[in-house]
């Protein structure tokens, strides 16, 4: 409970066997993440069942996001597996060569009308960029180009078009057949990949409800066209996701750090949660410690006030699962350490819209200025800990609340922790009563401390919270 940004962590075949699985619980995973570009809906729908029955065994709370594959433009096949391809030399990108068909001189690719997107004079980066290759001309269905940056280039290797541009739509048919999926398995929240509008984000939400899907929607940003508009993607989504690698490549790495601060800020300014993600210790899919520059780029975006660090290879095929959380466990403690993690002016000179909202506020601002051990949300939906959590603080705030995709839903929020805690009575005293109990209980207070109680007059009420109580423990009446 000492930390309060949370861990994504990937599934993958290196946390299959049980004792890893129970080992990435024991480090401290908040949310694990499902990979819809691998593997098969079986597979996934198990991995989702273990993982939930041993969260369950070790009386932990684990949240599940499903991460759809969108448009993934790439190079086909190559007879030999892989080609070398020397700077200088010409290339052609053949959208009618055969799947397996590749060798030095052309290679098919996946987007079949990648050819009308593109035109004399363009960069196209293969590999996260690793290859480059310069737009010669274009042909029918042939991509002419020189390459720039040379190296080896193997099968299914992913083709982004420097500043973006493409025109390939952010749902495909593969991603609404996975939507039944991520819906038949509960996932608490879907991550739609490439959204390029606010009209993306709300056919994903129509899609995933019309399946009989309670998830939240994370827009993943990870296309240069996304930034114009990035404050109407954020606001038709509930949480937001720094995809850095295509992100990277199509703005370049040197444009990246500023706009992860810039979209950190402005998901918190506008209520939304955030994800940042990709490479954050990739050097552990073969090493058991990170590199420096890891811990720092960790760090950074916890001081930054991200609510939740990703990792994925590193956990779904590395060697060392457990180890890469507990290394980012550590990293996130230290930094919620400083001053500017736990003090906040947040809002401070603007208008609140609703009353839970308003309640929200009073009582961050309360228990920043007060010596406050903890805060018990008594909530439904888990909007009131949400707006709490867009604060910076050192102060628990914990959902209570009965609904359990509540409780999965808080486990991406920022310094908020899920407990179940059902209302049988109407008295407001003993509400009070049996939620400071149950923070006894889990040893976040003890006599003497001062708790905010926050809760609605008619309690079981959706957005219904008006009270704010402030009670010291032992002293209840």
């Amino acid at each position: 409970m000492s930390r309060r940004t949370k861990i994504v962590a990937t599934l993958g075949p290196a946390t299959d066997d049980p004792k890893m699985l129970d080992k990435i619980i024991e480090a401290g995973v908040d949310v694990v993440r499902i990979n819809f570009s691998h593997g098969k809906a079986e597979e996934h729908i198990e991995r989702v069942e273990r993982v939930r029955n041993r969260a369950r065994a070790h009386g932990r709370q684990v949240g599940v996001l499903a991460d759809l594959q969108g448009p993934k433009i790439r190079v086909e096949r190559f007879k030999n597996g892989k080609v070398m391809l020397e700077e200088g030399k010409p290339f052609i990108l053949d959208a009618k060569l055969g799947v397996d068909d590749g060798d030095e001189t052309r290679v098919g690719i996946s987007y079949k009308t990648l050819p009308d997107d593109v035109k004399r004079g363009d960069t196209l980066l293969l590999d996260d960029g690793r290859i480059v290759l310069w737009v010669d001309q274009v042909h029918g269905p042939e991509i002419h180009c020189r390459v720039v940056v040379g190296g080896i280039l193997s099968n299914r290797k992913g083709i982004n078009r420097q500043g973006g541009g493409l025109t390939a739509p952010a749902l495909t048919d593969k991603d609404r057949e996975d939507i039944k999926i991520a819906a038949k398995m509960q996932a608490d929240y879907v991550a739609l990949s490439f959204p390029r509008s606010a009209a993306d984000v709300n056919e994903t939400r129509d899609l995933l409800r019309a399946a009989g899907g309670y998830g939240a929607i994370v827009a993943k940003i990870e296309r240069a066209e996304a930034l114009p508009v990035i404050e109407e993607i954020i606001a038709a989504s509930d949480a937001i996701m720094i995809a850095r690698g295509d992100l990277g490549v199509e703005i370049g790495d040197a444009a990246l750090p500023p706009v992860q601060k810039h979209l950190i800020q402005l998901a918190r300014k506008m209520n939304r949660v955030v994800i940042t993600a990709t490479q954050m210790m990739e050097s552990m899919i073969e090493n058991p410690i990170p590199t420096r520059a890891e811990v720092f780029d960790v760090a950074n975006a916890v001081l930054d006030g991200t609510d939740a660090v990703m990792l994925s290879a590193e956990t779904a095929s590395g060697k060392y699962p457990d180890k890469a959380i507990q290394a980012m466990d550590r990293v996130c403690v230290e930094a919620e350490k400083q001053r500017v993690a736990t003090q906040s002016d947040h809002r401070i000179h603007t208008q609140f819209t609703y009353i839970d909202e308003a309640i929200a506020m009073a009582t961050m601002y309360t228990a920043n200025h007060l010596n406050v051990k903890a805060i018990a949300a008594l909530t439904e939906s888990g909007s009131t800990p949400l707006w709490m959590s867009r604060i910076s603080s050192g102060i628990p705030i914990y959902a209570m609340t009965r609904h359990v995709e509540t409780r999965r839903k808080v486990t991406l929020y920022r310094g908020v922790y899920p407990v179940s805690f059902d209302v049988q009575t109407t008295d407001h005293a003993e509400v009070n009563r049996e939620a400071v109990d149950e923070l006894l209980r889990r040893g976040a207070v003890r006599d003497g401390d001062l708790v905010i109680i926050t809760k609605g007059d008619l309690m079981g009420v959706h957005g219904g919270t008006n009270a704010m109580k402030i009670v010291k423990v032992g002293e209840l009446v």
